[in-house]
C-alpha cells in the first residue's frame, strides 16, 4: 500500500535560500503527523509543497503513490485549513462550509445537507445561519474544520491552525483534533512551532532545523531518545551535554541528554551550585552550575527547596542519561 504523502529528496530553493533542503519521508494513511520547528526550518514549506502551492526545485513529491509534479492544488486529494482560517465574514456559517461545494457544482440540497454533516461532526451543529464575526475563535476553526472536511480530502494539512488561541482552549481544540482524527480516519499533517502541541497529539513527528529533517519518531521516541543535540534541546527542556562533560560524567566521549525530571537530589552524588530557583506551581525548577556547565533540574512539589549559592549532590539513573549522534 502507498503513503498517503512521501517525498523523495525533495528541495525547493528561493534563489540562493535553501528552504526544503533533501528531505525525504514517508506519511502513512491514517496517520496524526506532525511537522515541529522553529520558523523558517522549512515545515510549511513541505505543507505548501504537499498542497501544490509550491513545486519542488528537486526530487518528488508522492500522494499516495502519484506523482504530483505540475499537479494543480484543486486536483489533488488534500485540503487545507490556515492559521487565520480563511472565512468569508459576509457569509454565514452554512454557507462558508459549503463554498467548495458550491465551487465543485453541487446542487442547493445536497450542499446544505453535506455542509449541516460537517458542523456536526465538529460540534457546531445549529450554528450554520450566524456569521463568523459571532463566533469565537476556536467555533471559528471548527468551521474552517468542517469547510476543509466537507470535501471529503483524504489528506487534511493543518497550518499553525491552533496558534491565535488562549492557552486553554488551545489545550482543548488539541484533544478535540486528535479525536477528530480518529473519527474521520483520515490522514492529518500538522504543521507547528509548538512542541507540546506535536507531543500531545501526534502519531509521529518528524523535526526540522535549516530545512532538513534530524529526526523522525513517535513522540516518546523524539522526547526520550532525541538523536542530536538540536533534538534534545528544542524537543521539551533538556541539558545537552557536551562530549568532555559526558566523558566526565559518564566515561562516555559523546554529546548526551538529560531531562531536568530525570535528576535528583542524592547523598554523595555530583556537587552542583545552586545558581537560581524558579517556582512554577507543580514543581520548581533548579538553575545549578556544574563542572562549568549549566543544568536545569526540577523539584517535585513539597521538596526542600535549596537557596542560591548552596552546594548541593545530584544524581540520575544510568539509563536517564541518552548518548546522542554528533551535533
Amino acid at each position: 500500500m502507498p503513503a498517503a504523502v512521501e517525498f523523495r529528496d525533495v528541495c525547493r530553493f528561493f534563489g540562493t535560500v535553501r528552504a526544503v533542503d533533501r528531505v525525504s519521508m514517508e506519511i502513512a494513511e491514517g496517520e496524526f503527523f506532525a511537522m515541529l520547528g522553529p520558523s523558517g526550518s522549512g515545515k510549511t514549506t513541505c505543507l505548501r509543497l504537499i498542497a501544490g502551492f509550491e513545486q519542488p526545485t528537486h526530487g518528488a513529491v508522492r500522494i499516495f503513490g502519484q506523482d504530483m509534479t505540475g499537479v494543480p492544488p484543486y486536483r489533488r486529494a488534500v485540503n487545507t485549513v490556515f492559521q487565520d482560517y480563511a472565512l468569508f465574514p459576509h457569509l454565514n456559517v452554512l454557507d462558508n462550509v459549503a463554498y467548495g461545494l458550491m465551487v465543485a457544482g453541487r446542487g442547493r440540497a445536497e450542499r446544505r445537507r453535506e455542509a449541516e454533516a460537517a458542523l456536526e461532526l465538529v460540534q457546531l451543529p445549529g450554528y450554520g445561519a450566524r456569521r463568523p464575526g459571532e463566533l469565537s475563535g476556536g467555533q471559528r476553526q471548527r468551521v474552517a474544520l468542517a469547510r476543509a472536511l466537507v470535501m471529503k480530502p483524504r489528506v487534511l494539512l493543518l497550518d499553525e491552525t491552533l496558534g491565535a488561541l488562549d492557552l486553554k482552549l488551545r489545550e482543548q481544540m488539541q484533544e478535540e483534533l486528535k479525536a477528530l482524527q480518529r473519527k474521520v480516519g483520515i490522514t492529518f499533517v500538522f504543521v507547528t512551532h509548538d512542541q507540546g502541541e506535536a507531543l500531545s497529539m501526534a502519531d509521529r513527528i518528524a523535526v526540522f532545523n535549516e530545512g532538513r529533517i534530524e529526526q523522525i519518531g513517535t513522540p516518546e521516541e523524539v522526547y526520550n531518545r532525541p538523536a542530536k543535540p538540536f533534538v534534545a534541546d528544542f524537543v521539551g527542556s533538556s541539558n545537552v551535554l557536551p562530549p568532555e562533560v559526558t566523558f566526565a560524567v559518564a566515561g562516555r566521549r559523546a554529546w548526551a541528554s538529560l531531562r531536568p525530571e530525570a535528576i535528583r537530589l542524592v547523598g554523595g552524588g555530583r556537587p552542583a551550585r545552586v545558581l537560581a530557583t524558579a517556582f512554577l506551581g507543580a514543581s520548581t525548577r533548579l538553575h545549578l552550575e556544574m563542572a562549568g556547565l549549566d543544568i536545569t533540574m526540577l523539584l517535585p512539589r513539597g521538596a526542600q527547596v535549596p537557596q542560591p549559592g548552596e552546594t548541593v549532590s545530584i544524581g540520575w539513573a544510568d539509563g536517564d542519561l541518552h548518548l546522542m549522534e554528533s551535533a
